[in-house]
Parts: structure tokens; C-alpha cells; sequence
């Protein structure tokens, strides 16, 4: 076992989602993450109010030391705010690593995240290497316009793909993975009222702790979907719209 997870993502000062949503997820399953700030943003429960990319040459010198160190086979991959960074990093990844890719266009709040220039490199370059990638409806149309989901799914160059529709559900969710392209399992939740910030880092994190802990990508999605569930049934308002999960809930 490699309980370890090399993270990297964005600062939300707030907490509810980034960097702060993936060492609680991760840890909560005895996983150590080993993270990276990617972006630092000012931010709350409403809204996104700036951003400031960190210097992919830091980023890059970050990842060496961390690897001179330490065996890193999974790696979870959040927020990406340049096209250097996601260019450093595809660079940097290799077969040895296990990627997980929660593909962070837009914020909760709505605001725009990635840039169509950033999201063109993502495709041509990060996804090669990804081998699950977590986006929900709207992320899926980003990397995949005008296609079926069957047709976007197919057309991306990651084996493993979990589609999450909360933000496409009324009163019941089915989340889909696909393997290869195919249809692999249906997982099905009620939907729960009110909004939610950061359920995307949990589940995404959550999973890659139950890679790094060697469970299969069947298992490990099942217990990071009823992990994450869980953690909004007992989500806290802090403050003013989205909830925050719940990330101490019992794994």
C-alpha cells in the first residue's frame, strides 16, 4: 500500500472546496496528501472575487523535491488556472502515476474557472495521462461539445470517466462510469436540497485515497460516492449561500 496521494489544487480561503476539501477527504481515510497549491484565489460562500496563478516553475521544482523523496503513485489533480502548469504537470506525470482529474471549469458559484485556451491544453496534453476523470454534466459539454454523452465520453482518452449529474438532476441522481468507453455501473442517490460547495473535491479525493489504499476503481468510486453523500447530509452553513460537506463524517 501507498497510502500517500499527491494533491494539487487551488486555495479557497473559505474551505469549503480546493486544497482545504482534499487533505480532509484524504486523511479521513488514513491517506497522507502531499499537496500543492496551484491557485490562490479570494473567494467565499457566494462568489469568486480574484485569482492568482502560482508560477509553474515553482510548481515544477515542488514536484522534483516531492519525487527525490518520496514514492508518489497517485495523484489527484483539481484546479488548473494556466496553460504552463498543465503543461509542467502532463510533463512531469508518467506511467508509474495513477491520475485522478476533477476537470474545475466553473466554480460553484458559477464563475469562470479555466480559460477556453487552458481547456484546449488539457485536452491535448493531461488527459492522455489521466486514467479517471470525475466532471459533472456541464464539464463533460466543455471538454466535448455538441457530442451525446455516450459520443463525449467515447472521445476523451481516459479509461476510467465518472460522470456526475447533480447539477443536471431533479429529484434523483444517477452518477455513471464508464470504462473504455462503455457503461460500467449506475450508482443512484436522492437529491438533496439546497447548494453544496466543494462535493466535487470530496469525491474526487475520496477516491483517489481508496486508489492509494488498493481498492479497485469499481469499489473505490462506490465508497467515495456514499462517503460524499454522507458528508452532505450533514453539511454546516458557515456562511451566507453554499453548504460545506461534512468532511469529518465517518469513513
Amino acid at each position: 500500500m501507498l497510502d500517500r496521494v499527491l494533491v494539487l489544487s487551488g486555495l479557497d480561503p473559505c474551505g469549503g472546496a480546493g486544497i482545504a476539501a482534499d487533505i480532509e477527504s484524504i486523511n479521513q481515510f488514513g491517506v497522507t496528501p502531499l499537496p500543492i497549491v496551484t491557485t490562490l484565489t479570494a473567494q467565499n460562500t457566494q462568489t469568486v472575487g480574484a485569482i492568482q496563478t502560482v508560477d509553474a516553475q515553482l510548481i515544477q521544482k515542488q514536484l522534483e523535491m516531492l519525487a527525490d523523496d518520496i514514492q508518489i503513485k497517485v495523484v489527484k489533480i483539481g484546479l488548473l488556472s494556466s496553460v504552463e502548469q498543465i503543461q509542467v504537470i502532463a510533463n512531469w506525470l508518467n506511467e508509474q502515476h495513477w491520475v485522478v482529474l476533477d476537470p474545475i471549469i466553473k466554480a460553484s458559484t458559477a464563475d469562470e474557472l479555466l480559460t477556453q485556451t487552458s481547456i484546449h491544453t488539457l485536452k491535448k496534453v493531461l488527459l492522455p495521462k489521466v486514467n479517471l476523470l470525475t466532471p459533472n454534466a456541464a464539464e463533460l459539454e466543455r471538454l466535448a461539445p455538441g457530442l451525446t454523452e455516450q459520443e463525449a465520453v467515447e472521445s476523451l482518452p481516459c479509461e476510467w470517466v465518472l460522470l456526475t449529474t447533480t447539477d443536471i438532476s431533479d429529484k434523483m441522481i444517477e452518477h455513471r462510469l464508464y470504462h473504455q468507453g462503455c457503461l460500467f455501473e449506475r450508482f443512484s442517490y436522492h437529491k438533496l436540497p439546497g447548494k453544496y460547495h466543494g462535493s466535487g473535491c470530496t469525491l474526487s479525493s475520496a477516491i483517489s485515497a481508496l486508489i492509494a489504499s488498493e481498492l479497485d476503481v469499481g469499489a473505490a468510486v462506490k465508497r467515495g460516492l456514499d462517503y460524499t453523500y454522507q458528508t452532505l447530509l450533514s453539511a454546516k452553513q458557515i456562511g451566507k449561500m453554499q453548504y460545506h460537506p461534512n468532511r469529518t463524517t465517518p469513513v
